[in-house]
């Protein structure tokens, strides 16, 4: 039990669990799940006695059971007691004046990073306004190569999206050559295929791979299809170079998904097994989003930012290419509006950047969402000044086959443009070399190059 007194009135919480969804800022998802504080005031009390919590405590109590659930494993067995030395002694209060030091820089957080849990840093991102997340998480920097190299300072990659409703070849290709004239597709190009079917998968990869090789692209596909799917795809030669799977922050909640770690395990070694990256080995690529494990009624009363922290030690534990917060997707009932995707958006970046994943975030909302084009403007330029990976590039910002809002690869190239940012350095030679790219990283298409005519469909 926790306690604290404000003015004449005392506010006592039963247990760690309890705290931690009170102190969390309102979200319809909490609200749903019957977590949230129930008043303002009460919120800014748990808030309080998060602040005086050691970090050790939740190395000492379990919010999800260590018995029954094999993440709240992996999170304890795999700790790391060395690295969490530094900032050991320290409440979460005194870790959040730590975080926020100019003394601390990005090696200091690259340090600490294996010695923290989720629930540490989901607990003092609690305590933090938008502006202190994204100071952090601009000291942070996790890199990671495959073809070419995501996350160095001063990038942005971007996720060429040219999904199709019906995977037509023509509407495919024709999306990835306004993606790729754009400067788009650095981070992946990858497909969310009309259908789960393994051939269709299989067809849509090996296009994606010809393409790839014919115009030789330092870039890597990948083909959003379930991870037994995609293990299947690899043992019949299929040229799979990153393995997708969505994950989230509960053993049930991931059953919902039809996995589990050791399958994740799997899926990584198959990829291994293909040595198709040039540059490095990292082979996996994570969806995740805030509200997972209530939707899959899988959350154990568990606040749904903490247990999207949970799924970012799911996620590093595979050593991923690309990490992506789908943060607005999952719709209202879980963030209602443009204020509560920002924040959730800035808070997976925090979160997930700490914990040293590659985080990356499909800017988005659902069309029922109190959202519009231009909170995502907002959120999209306050991720990029904050240092995240990469981006969704869809044509118009309208994925016609999801059905939902995101961003273009002109608001991708605005955000270049605005913050100075640069493609992956193979991706931006390759840019140059195609009288795309100026050599100072902007984009700046006169003509088309001769060999993307054959993207074109047939006349």
């Amino acid at each position: 039990m926790y306690a604290t007194t404000m003015g004449s009135v005392r506010h006592v919480f039963d247990g760690l669990k309890e705290v931690m969804a009170r102190a969390t800022p309102l979200r319809s998802g909490d609200v749903l799940a019957g977590v949230a504080a129930r008043s303002s005031e009460e919120r800014v009390a748990a808030q309080y006695v998060l602040a005086d919590l050691p970090l050790s405590e939740f190395l000492n109590v379990a919010l999800v059971p260590y018995e029954t659930d094999e993440v709240t494993r992996l999170i304890v067995d795999t700790h790391d007691a060395r690295a969490f030395a530094p900032v050991s002694h320290m409440t979460v209060g005194e870790f959040r004046n730590w975080l926020l030091a100019d003394t601390t820089d990005t090696a200091a957080l690259t340090q600490v990073g294996p010695g923290l849990t989720p629930e540490m840093v989901a607990a003092v991102s609690k305590l933090m306004r938008l502006q202190d997340l994204m100071l952090v998480t601009a000291k942070c920097s996790v890199v990671t190569r495959f073809r070419n190299t995501v996350g160095l300072p001063g990038r942005l990659s971007v996720r060429l999206q040219p999904n199709h409703p019906t995977d037509s070849a023509a509407g495919i290709a024709a999306s990835i050559l306004d993606g790729l004239l754009l400067g788009a597709g650095d981070a992946v190009i990858g497909i969310n295929p009309a259908t789960d079917s393994p051939a269709m998968a299989r067809d849509l990869l090996c296009r994606l791979d010809e393409v790839r090789e014919r115009l030789e692209i330092p870039t890597q596909s990948c083909v959003l299809t379930h991870v037994t799917t995609g293990i299947a795809l690899i043992e019949r030669g299929t040229p799979v170079d990153l393995v997708f799977q969505s994950v989230a922050g509960t053993e049930g909640a991931n059953r919902g998904f039809g996995i589990d770690l050791a399958l994740l395990a799997e899926a990584r070694d198959a990829a291994l097994s293909l040595a198709r990256g040039t540059v490095g080995s990292n082979v996996m690529y994570f969806e995740t989003g805030q509200g997972s494990a209530l939707s899959a009624g899988q959350h154990h009363g568990v606040d749904q930012q903490t247990l999207e922290a949970r799924a970012y030690a799911v996620a590093r534990a595979y050593a991923p290419f690309l990490v992506n917060s789908v943060v607005g997707f999952i719709g209202p009932e879980y963030l209602y509006d443009g204020k509560q995707i920002m924040r959730a958006a800035l808070e997976d970046q925090f979160c997930g950047k700490l914990l040293g994943v590659p985080m990356g975030c499909d800017v988005c909302y659902t069309n029922h969402a109190e959202a519009d084009q231009d909170d995502m403007d907002a959120l999209l330029t306050l991720l990029v000044a904050s240092g995240v990976n990469f981006v969704m590039g869809v044509p118009g910002a309208d994925d016609i086959m999801l059905g939902y809002q995101s961003t273009s690869f002109h608001d991708a190239l605005a955000m270049r443009e605005l913050l100075g940012k640069r493609p992956a350095p193979e991706f931006e030679a390759w840019l140059v070399k195609q009288g795309l790219c100026d050599g100072n990283g902007r984009i700046r298409p006169v003509t088309l190059p001769p060999a993307f005519a054959t993207l074109l469909p047939a006349a």
